[in-house]
């Protein structure tokens, strides 16, 4: 069993920049990938909003930059999952799938993923950037002028139907229900928009594609249209669109901590208010594992930074830090 004084676990930007301030404070971090290494971005296509990419920059390719640079300093990476965490013993001992460790302080970063329609196709679109997507505010500026579908009823589908219609022609707002689950205020927004149509009592069954090629010559599968079914008397309808934004939620990976750390309804880690630190001393949480508001790669960073700086601040304070 090896010791370390920082492990962080999850990679992307939360965990990529916890890393990197903390190497760069001769921390040592030992970083466990976890079964997606890199995080939500590995499967984004092209990203424009992240500071300093003026022609933006592929997610992939910005995971990977993210993953030398704190190599550079210093943090060691390891290929394996956490399968059980021990928070309640000092030092913190973590299981993964290949061995077992203890550190003196633990700093979460293990994100959230995007709720899929359970039909398969709609997340394997998702990554091949064949017009599905999860992320209104990351993807919405490649949809200009054309026309798109949200699915959900909630506040997040209705807040990214109004905020699509910034770049889309028309926005299909596609509801299992006749009426939105969406506060008061939101709906009436909604349904005064032009460009919202609403389509009550249907839900997808399929993403119908077709084949386009790039200019490269490679063929891709884009989408062109859903597959609908009425909830209330069955038919079946296509509805053409070329996008597709999936908002029926996104699911916090906190499972590995229930019953240790205190979690919103949601299951949202709660940290103390405008720092990273979790009830237990040593425990810290950042990225999107903690933030249900924003989710966005930079806000996720800027979390990194802070969960890394709390952990060597309170290193220091127990003795523990150069």
């Amino acid at each position: 069993m090896s010791h370390h004084k920082v492990i962080i676990v999850g990679t992307g930007p939360a965990g990529y920049t916890a890393a990197l301030y903390a190497s760069r404070a001769n921390l040592t971090p030992l970083v466990f990938e976890g079964t997606q290494p890199g995080g939500q971005l590995t499967i984004t296509t092209e990203v424009e909003n992240f500071p300093g990419f003026k022609q933006g920059i592929m997610g992939p390719a910005l995971m990977d930059e993210m993953r030398e640079q704190v190599l550079r300093f210093g943090t060691l990476i390891k290929p394996e999952t956490v399968l059980k965490a021990d928070l309640q013993s000092k030092p913190f001992k973590l299981t993964t799938d290949k061995a077992e460790y203890t550190a003196d302080a633990v700093i979460i970063a293990t994100g959230a993923s995007a709720k899929w329609m359970g039909i398969g196709k709609d997340e394997v679109l998702s990554r091949s950037g064949g017009g599905v997507s999860a992320c209104a505010t990351c993807d919405g500026f490649f949809f200009r002028g054309k026309e798109i579908a949200v699915v959900g009823g909630g506040d997040t589908a209705v807040e990214e139907a109004l905020f699509l219609t910034k770049f889309a022609t028309k926005v299909h707002l596609i509801h299992r229900r006749d009426k939105l689950r969406a506060s008061k205020a939101m709906q009436e927004r909604a349904l005064k928009n032009e460009k919202i149509q609403p389509e009550w009592n249907k839900v997808v069954l399929d993403v119908l594609t077709a084949t386009h090629e790039t200019p490269m010559g490679e063929k891709v599968e884009k989408i062109r249209a859903l597959k609908l079914k009425d909830t209330v008397d069955g038919s079946e309808s296509e509805l053409p669109v070329e996008g597709l934004f999936v908002a029926i939620g996104h699911q916090p990976n906190t499972s590995l901590f229930t019953g240790q750390l205190p979690m919103d309804e949601t299951g949202y880690l709660k940290v103390e208010k405008g720092s990273s630190r979790t009830p237990i001393p040593g425990v810290f949480a950042c990225g999107d594992v903690q933030d249900h508001v924003y989710r966005q790669a930079i806000t996720a960073a800027g979390s990194g930074c802070m969960a890394a700086i709390d952990t060597e601040r309170w290193l220091a304070e127990q003795g523990h830090a150069e």
